[in-house]
């Protein structure tokens, strides 16, 4: 999966299109992602002995990879995301970058 937590994204598709946020973790194995104030649902708490009332909340629910575009630090617009293989501290690691040659990691 080529998002990361930290990463700027902005949503290509679904009743969020357009909005930008932060991601806030990022699950490998489903390819989802939580972006930071996007995609909000309502979780109804039951009550119990320390809240004697149940509550409303509001959380983040995660959204697919597919829907969602990093940012290019440089255009500052969406872009698709390119590997290279470079020698970081005498090994060969995979680093991304943004189709304009922008530097990710």
């Amino acid at each position: 999966m080529y998002i990361k937590k930290g990463d700027k994204v902005v949503v290509i598709a679904g009743h969020e299109k357009g909005k930008e946020g932060v991601v806030i973790k990022a699950f490998p194995k489903t390819e989802k992602v939580i972006v930071e104030g996007l995609n909000m649902v309502t979780k109804h708490n039951k009550p119990n002995q320390q809240n004697t009332e149940g509550t409303i909340t509001k959380k983040e629910a995660p959204i697919h990879v597919s829907n969602v575009m990093l940012i290019d630090p440089k255009t500052k617009k969406p872009t698709r995301v390119r590997f290279k293989v470079e020698e970081v501290k005498g090994k060969q690691r995979k680093v991304r970058y943004a189709k304009s040659g922008a530097k990710l990691d």
